[in-house]
This record gives structure tokens, C-alpha cells and sequence, in this order.
């Protein structure tokens, strides 16, 4: 009777082992799907997204992981329903991202639309593709949205470069009880949790559409021939790392990335969708991608028109002070020596004020015959020069009294060339200089440009932005 109980244990103990053995082999093989068979978010991986993102994220914490990540080149496997429109025929240069949702108050996802098409030539227009995903779980919403898209743009949509898409409901991960950070409310997290699996949708769709993509959020305004102005910056940036270009210093909105980039930051934003918003992880993925600094231009390419946010119609007033309606008014800014003799602060060396980066020289408060010099590599032809002073948050370390100069006849080594004489074209008002048809005031080829302090001030000084604009290059 003892053996009998004994090898009654021990069956049981079999069977305990067995099926323990089969619940640790079922998780090692959806860990091995998530990360080693391009992460397919299937049913089964939803709970391991949702673990996964439990822990607070840290950058060097997870660098080791980001490095298994980076060999993500697959697509999520996701099914999507095209509301209009139908696979592009052809690649594109640039594919602009729209997600929008159902508002409480307002909506500008129409506006945005026409903004993008308006703002195009028909040449720009062949090169770009915009897909829209209406990301609202609300049928008749979206099918309302798809009726008056089709309306407003059939010519876009039957001419391959307008697409409306969706994902049905089934695929999204767990969107309730989820961490409560940063104090967040229970709904405001669940909010910002699906936005994060909205746009890693919706840049897994775009990822093989385009050479480059850039995300705009659905209450955008656009400036004129934004295309040409981020095919200048791109090329402009030619040989050097870049994984992040920003075109607007708000939110989600003009950030323009690689499209090989694309399956890598979607899978990034499901694995932590439910830890902070989708911006804030953006921040997060360039820095474990080695892009440590923000690479931001000006002026910015997008602009914040919306009044009523997408999250309970909460009012949202926010606007890109550095946005402007003619971007296509980039400057040149010729290669170039920068120096100046005034005592500088810390880093804000003179070569960030002739940056196209959003970036400054400050020096500590100039005298009377200080100046800020540029030394141009070539002799060159200028149709327009404009200088900005004072920052925002600082608008009194403006110039106050100062004028702007160009010079000619070059002498000295290749590390202290100047000008021997110099031409004043103008004095700063309110800290601001800006000229145009200089060609036809200046009779010589310009070597040297220079700002000069033309009063003491105790006050300091910063130089945001120096802009130069050539009309030809002359013949040498």
C-alpha cells in the first residue's frame, strides 16, 4: 500500500514537471518569436509587450537589448484595410505619416490634408506619397472621415499618392490597467498607450514606401514647397550620421527619419508604448542610435493649427515661433571661418550662430569695436544677408547698438585672413538686420562679412541666427 502511494507521488510529481517544463518552453518560444523572428506582434505577444514595458526605461539599461532590436529589418505582422486608395505603383522620394482619431472638439485632419497638396508644386507633388491612418475604433467615424477625403481629394487619391488605411481593433495590445506614470490619470495613459501603437502602425505600413519619411500630427499646417526645403537639408547632410531631422520643434511633428530606419522605431514604440508618449520616446531612440544632440532647422517646415487636442478636447495653443510660410527661402551660408574677439560663454562658440541647427553664439556683454567675423572660402555674389539677436527667454541679450559690414581684398594665413576694407550696408534695429538686392549695392565680389558692436553694452549678447542668401557664383 506504501508503494502504491509512493508511485502515486511520484506520477504526479511527473506530471507537475512536465507541465511546468511545457509553460517555461511556451514562454522561451514567444520570447524567441518576439526577438529573434522579427517580432511579429501576434495574440500570444501582447502580454510580453506589456511585461516588457513594466520597467521603467532607461537608455543604458537597455542598450544591449536595442542592439538585438537594431536587427529588426521585418515587418510587424499586422493586417491593414485600405479605406481608399491602393498600393503605390512606384517608390517615392518622401512619405508623410498622418494618424488621427476621433475628436471631441474640432477637426483638422482635412485642413492638414489640403495644407500638404496646396503647399506642393506639381513637380514636388510626383515625389511624395501621404498616408493617412484613421486610427478610431468608431466605424461610422471612420467611415464618415473616408467619405469626405474621397470627396475633397479623389484627383490625389486616384493619382497614387494619397492612401487611407486602418487597423481593426483585434491587433492592438492590452490598453487597460496600465502603469500610471508620472502620476498620469488611468485614461490619459490609456490615451497616449494606443497613440504609441497608432504610429508604430502606421510607420510599419510606410516602411518600404519612400527613400525618406516624415511624421506630421493631424492638425498641421504646411509651408510652401516643404518638399524642396527637405531634399536642401538632406543633401546638405550628405556623409554625415543623422537619425532624426527635425523640422519643428513641437510634438510628433516634422521629425523626418531613414525609411530602413522605420521597422526598428515601430517595433521600439510597441515594446514601450505604455511608458511615456510617443515624443518622449523619440528622444530615446535616436540617443540609443548614437544621435546624442537634437538636429533642428530653422525656420521650421510645420506648424501647430489646431485648438482643441485630440485627448478630451483639452485645449492645446501651442505654435512654432521659428515657423515660416515661404520655406523655400532657405539660406545658402557658403562654407565660411567664423571668429570674433568677444569674450565667449562656455560652449555657444562663434560657429553655432552661422548654423542652420537650432543653436546660438553668446558672448559675455561686447564693446565698443568688437565683432563677430565671417571669412568666406570663396570670393561670392550675396542677394540677401539677415542676422537675428536675442533668444525668446532672453530678448534683452539683443544687439543694441551695431552695424553689419562686407569687405574685400583678402590678406593674411589661411588661419587669420581678413578684409583690409569693409562697406557698411546697414545698422541693427531692435537687435534684427535683414537686406536684399545687396548684389546690386555691393559692385565687388564679397570675401569677409562681420557684425560690429558699435556701443558698449552691459548687457550680453547672443547671435541666433546668421543667414546668407547667394545669387551667383562669380567667375574666378
Amino acid at each position: 500500500r506504501h508503494s502504491l502511494k509512493y508511485f502515486d507521488k511520484m506520477r504526479c510529481l511527473r506530471k507537475r514537471s512536465a507541465v511546468s517544463f511545457l509553460g517555461i518552453l511556451v514562454v522561451c518560444l514567444l520570447f524567441m518569436n518576439l526577438y529573434i523572428e522579427d517580432g511579429y506582434v501576434l495574440e500570444g505577444d501582447k502580454q510580453l509587450i506589456r511585461e516588457t514595458a513594466t520597467h521603467q526605461l532607461n537608455p543604458e539599461r537597455y542598450v544591449h537589448s536595442f542592439k538585438d532590436l537594431s536587427n529588426f529589418s521585418g515587418s510587424i505582422n499586422i493586417s491593414y484595410r485600405y479605406l481608399a486608395g491602393t498600393p503605390l505603383p512606384r517608390k517615392r522620394y518622401l512619405t508623410i505619416g498622418l494618424s488621427s482619431v476621433k475628436r471631441k472638439k474640432g477637426n483638422y485632419l482635412l485642413e492638414t490634408i489640403k495644407s500638404i497638396f496646396e503647399q506642393s508644386s506639381y513637380e514636388e507633388l510626383k515625389e511624395i506619397a501621404v498616408v493617412v491612418q484613421l486610427a478610431d475604433f468608431d466605424s461610422a467615424w471612420c467611415e464618415g472621415m473616408v467619405q469626405d477625403i474621397s470627396q475633397k481629394f479623389a484627383h490625389h487619391i486616384i493619382a497614387g499618392r494619397l492612401i487611407v488605411i486602418h487597423v481593426a481593433e483585434d491587433y492592438y495590445p492590452v490598453l487597460d490597467g496600465l502603469k500610471r506614470n508620472y502620476n498620469d490619470p488611468e485614461d490619459r495613459v490609456k490615451f497616449r498607450s494606443k497613440q504609441n501603437v497608432d504610429y508604430a502602425f502606421l510607420l510599419n505600413f510606410c516602411a518600404n514606401l519612400s527613400d525618406y519619411y516624415v511624421m506630421l500630427e493631424d492638425d498641421v499646417r504646411c509651408s510652401k514647397n516643404f518638399l524642396t526645403a527637405v531634399k536642401k537639408v538632406v543633401t546638405s547632410r550628405e556623409g554625415s550620421y543623422w537619425v532624426t531631422l527635425e523640422f519643428s520643434k513641437l510634438g510628433y511633428i516634422g521629425k523626418l527619419y531613414h525609411s530602413h530606419d522605420l521597422p526598428r522605431l515601430a517595433h521600439f514604440l510597441l515594446m514601450f508604448y505604455q511608458e511615456m508618449p510617443c515624443d518622449w520616446l523619440l528622444i530615446h531612440f535616436r540617443g540609443l542610435l548614437a544621435q546624442k544632440e537634437v538636429i533642428r532647422f530653422k525656420p521650421s517646415l510645420f506648424q501647430h493649427m489646431g485648438y482643441y487636442s485630440s485627448y478630451k478636447g483639452a485645449e492645446n495653443k501651442l505654435k512654432d515661433d521659428d515657423f515660416e510660410e515661404e520655406s523655400l527661402d532657405i539660406p545658402d551660408n557658403p562654407p565660411a571661418n567664423l571668429h570674433t574677439n568677444m569674450n565667449v560663454f562656455e560652449n555657444y562658440e562663434a560657429s553655432k550662430a552661422y548654423s542652420s541647427i537650432d543653436e546660438y553664439f553668446w558672448g559675455k556683454a561686447p564693446s565698443s569695436g568688437d565683432f563677430y567675423g565671417i571669412v568666406f572660402e570663396k570670393p561670392i555674389k550675396i542677394s540677401k544677408i539677415k542676422v537675428v539677436t536675442g533668444t525668446e527667454d532672453r530678448q534683452n541679450d539683443i544687439l543694441h547698438h551695431g552695424a553689419l559690414e562686407v569687405g574685400e581684398k583678402i590678406v593674411g594665413s589661411k588661419k587669420g585672413r581678413q578684409c583690409t576694407t569693409y562697406l557698411r550696408l546697414g545698422e541693427f534695429k531692435n537687435g534684427n538686420f535683414e537686406i536684399t538686392d545687396v548684389e546690386h549695392k555691393v559692385l565687388f565680389d564679397i570675401n569677409c562679412m562681420r557684425i560690429l558692436v558699435t556701443k558698449s553694452q552691459k548687457e550680453w549678447l547672443i547671435i541666433r541666427s546668421i543667414s546668407v542668401w547667394t545669387s551667383q557664383t562669380p567667375n574666378q
